[in-house]
């Protein structure tokens, strides 16, 4: 069942950043007064704390949307991921960057796994601002990029040290096509392939390699698989958006995890990087098989249940914020006033835009409308009609 959404988001929103603001709150404690005499002890309640916050999101996409994720992987990766070791081993995490909420079923997939709160990813800086969700990644030591290579080296080796020491296991999230798919990026990834003689891409934009070797290299001693994770959504379903999830409307997707011994990568920086670009020219392939003849994967169908806990934290914090703001309201008389009444209306106006914010930054950059090319422009026809 489908809901207006200015009507889901309002209390939406201000349960999360409420809730969002407390966490922080104690983070940012925790954080001056803990983390310099245990960096140990910090990231175990920090991991709590996270986790306290992002299930909440984890409840719009299970509960609330019923988003449905179809996971397919082989046997003896559902043997070795599914009962021995997922959430039991550092993992370095790539995947394609199809929609507004890929990062989202990638929360979902940490989650049922048991390390939501150690899922660290490579960000572009600007996310570590967003109020709230923003604040709780810079928390979680996410590693945000400024996209100049000369200071981003050395942020992803900062990072990638801090992880060696990690007292439980992670997931490194890693976009290595660098942005989100567009129709647009998608032009302008096939002319640059056209140019340079490379595999001209359908589905998948060119994958910048030099993160992911230096992951690799640095990662090699102490994280021992790449989960190579391929999305997809059906064709005759409209992309989710964080939007349509507020409105509540649900529809499946698709991931394929392929589990790669890091040890079996090459030991070179340029066999790395190659390895990269032919794991994107297979998804491509994948993705190709699958928009022409609806087959996704040949890997068996699993089936992964929803958890309920992220209900019963939902539930928590709505006791909690009721509680304490029934509490303000009797002790400050706040609604006696018209300064209390307009000091209710900023707050509702300000969780609003804050909100309108998030939404925004989730968004991809929308692609212009298709355009007529010159005639002289043989190239462009020609990969428009691939």
């Amino acid at each position: 069942m489908a809901f207006p959404a200015t009507i889901v988001i309002l209390p939406l929103g201000i349960l999360f950043i409420l809730s969002g603001l407390i966490v922080n709150i104690i983070q940012a404690v925790f954080f001056v007064l803990l983390r310099p005499l245990s960096k140990n002890c910090y990231s175990r309640i920090n991991k709590l704390l996270t986790e306290s916050l992002w299930l909440e999101l984890i409840w719009l996409i299970d509960w609330w949307a019923g988003i449905k994720i179809e996971l397919y992987t082989d046997s003896e990766t559902l043997q070795l991921m599914g009962k021995k070791i997922l959430g039991k081993e550092n993992a370095l995490v790539i995947c394609n960057h199809r929609s507004d909420i890929d990062w989202l079923i990638g929360w979902v997939l940490a989650q049922r796994s048991g390390c939501l709160g150690s899922t660290v990813a490579i960000m572009k800086k600007e996310v570590k601002f967003l109020p709230v969700l923003g604040w709780s990644m810079w928390f979680a030591e996410y590693i945000f990029l400024e996209r100049d290579w000369a200071k981003d080296e050395t942020s992803l080796k900062s990072g990638f040290r801090h992880l060696e020491h990690m007292p439980f296991p992670f997931w490194l999230a890693l976009f290595v096509e660098g942005t989100r798919f567009t129709q647009t990026k998608l032009l302008q990834a096939q002319e640059f392939a056209a140019s340079k003689g490379l595999p001209i891409p359908r589905n998948v934009l060119i994958p910048r390699t030099k993160g992911f070797v230096t992951a690799v290299q640095s990662l090699r001693p102490f994280v021992p698989a790449i989960y190579d994770c391929t999305y997809a959504v059906p064709k005759s379903e409209a992309s989710p958006t964080l939007v349509r999830i507020f409105k509540g409307i649900s529809c499946p997707v698709k991931v394929q995890i392929k589990r790669h011994k890091m040890e079996e990568l090459p030991e070179t920086d340029d066999g790395i990087g190659q390895w990269c670009k032919d794991a994107f020219v297979a998804k491509d392939a994948l993705l190709e098989k699958y928009s022409t003849t609806e087959i996704f994967s040949e890997q068996d169908l699993q089936q992964i249940r929803r958890h309920k806990t992220s209900i019963l934290v939902v539930v928590c914090w709505l006791c909690l914020l009721g509680f304490l703001v029934y509490e303000f309201f009797q002790w400050t008389s706040l609604l006696s006033s018209w300064e209390g009444i307009l000091f209710t209306v900023l707050f509702l106006l300000l969780v609003t835009v804050i909100m309108e914010i998030f939404i925004h930054s989730s968004q991809s950059e929308r692609s212009k409308p298709p355009m007529v090319l010159p005639t002289q422009d043989p190239m462009k026809q020609k990969l428009l009609q691939t």
